[in-house]
């Protein structure tokens, strides 16, 4: 069983990654480009750099990886993203099926995909939010990307904290409801007020090509993950009516 939802995971995690790469593709990648020809007119009216600087900061046909390529390689990106994380779905829900969440597979798998999207990708954004080229301090990347992990563990750690709760409230729907909220809430909003904030904007970057490329990279990971969670609980309701084994049919003398 466990392998039948593994190949499962990967192939459908393929697809929605294509699909969140499409999605990409046609609203993330224009503010990219944007973006990029921000960086670029900044740096023709900057001081003369060193080789070292200058060749940190092209994008064009002498980059090593021009952005044609950086297009062509968002679907392989994607693709391989889905692979990934629908392989780690499948194995949590084989973990979660018959003991937590919703009874039904195809419901299971919807819940457990919108959880995954508000911890691993909600949670995080709303304190870290992406950026697009020409933002950021190259000098300063890992410790916001040690910073994003963390948010992203505070999340799943949320998530484990609420259902832990709710499981010992025996008192009704809504009780049980509003306390596992409440459990999930404390640690994620202590995160949020305790991190350190991170604003690396340089000033006169267009605050609305900012928000829209945040809103595209939020937007590409919703539609992986609304996509995924659609089709592998689609899929899992299809399997569980299917019946076991076809009876043999009796032959007559």
């Amino acid at each position: 069983m466990i392998r039948t939802l593994l190949v499962r995971g990967l192939l459908l995690g393929l697809l929605a990654g294509f699909a969140a790469g499409g999605f990409a593709f046609l609203f993330g990648e224009p503010h990219v480009d944007s973006a990029i020809a921000l960086e670029e007119a900044a740096a023709a009216h900057a001081p003369a750099a060193g080789p070292a600087e200058e060749a940190g900061h092209d994008h064009g046909e002498d980059a090593a990886v021009s952005r044609p390529v950086q297009k062509a390689g968002l679907f392989l990106a994607t693709g391989l993203y889905g692979l990934a994380v629908g392989g780690v779905f499948a194995l949590v829900y084989a973990g979660l099926r018959g003991r937590v969440g919703p009874r039904s597979d195809g419901g299971l798998a919807l819940a457990a995909a919108a959880t995954a999207f508000g911890a691993v990708i909600l949670v995080p954004f709303l304190k870290y939010p992406a950026n697009p080229p020409a933002v950021g301090d190259p000098e300063t990347i890992n410790g916001r990307t040690v910073l994003y992990v963390v948010m992203v563990l505070v999340g799943l750690a949320a998530v484990a904290i609420a259902v832990a709760t709710a499981r010992h409230v025996h008192s009704g729907p809504w009780p049980r409801w509003t306390a596992a909220v409440a459990a999930f809430l404390v640690p994620v909003v202590a995160a949020w007020l305790l991190l350190p904030a991170v604003d690396e904007v340089p000033e006169g970057f267009p605050a609305g090509l900012l928000w829209e490329f945040r809103l595209a990279s939020l937007g590409t990971q919703l539609v992986f993950w609304a996509a995924f969670g659609a089709l592998f609980g689609w899929v899992s309701d299809r399997a569980a009516r299917r019946p076991a084994f076809a009876a043999p049919a009796l032959s007559r003398s």
